[in-house]
């Protein structure tokens, strides 16, 4: 098993339940200039870049403590998250409608996975000190949720 610890120059990937009208951009690159691309993870349109810790999990599923469920990984994975939100005061929950976590119901990680073979892929996005205005609505539909917004923990604090 390997973790695997990120920082990506901007970028915005749309994955497999990804509407492309969720992205008000060309399917090759955003108005603002950022590159676009489509991925094999679960969820729909998420961006990527500085002051973003992205992780990538890579987990055999098989194996004892884990269960060949990549719901009950998903769980998990949104339970550290929260756990380490915990440790510097900020109550992050989960919605069962939508996966992530969640902080005054906005977005502070977002959580796509994948799996080939039980062994996980992809990961999830923890947003530290993004720059959010590449979260704006005019850009993209964030996770391809109306209505609710994304947060930082830098803006949280």
């Amino acid at each position: 098993d390997t973790v695997l610890l990120f920082e990506h120059a901007p970028v915005y990937t749309l994955g497999r339940g990804a509407d492309e009208n969720h992205l008000t951009a060309s399917p090759v690159l955003a108005p603002n200039g950022v590159p676009v691309y489509r991925v094999e993870r679960g969820g729909e349109v998420t961006f990527h870049g500085p002051g973003q810790l992205v992780v990538y999990p890579l987990i055999d599923l098989t194996r004892e403590p884990f269960q060949q469920d990549l719901h009950w990984f998903l769980r998990k994975v949104e339970e550290v998250v929260i756990q380490t939100l915990q440790a510097y005061g900020i109550d992050g929950v989960r919605d069962e409608m939508n996966t992530g976590v969640w902080v005054d119901h906005r977005k502070v990680c977002a959580v796509g996975l994948s799996s080939s073979r039980w062994i996980t892929t992809h990961g999830f996005a923890l947003n530290i000190c993004p720059d959010l205005t590449y979260f704006d609505t005019s850009i993209i539909l964030p996770c391809g949720i109306d209505g609710r917004g994304v947060t930082s923990i830098a803006q949280i604090l």
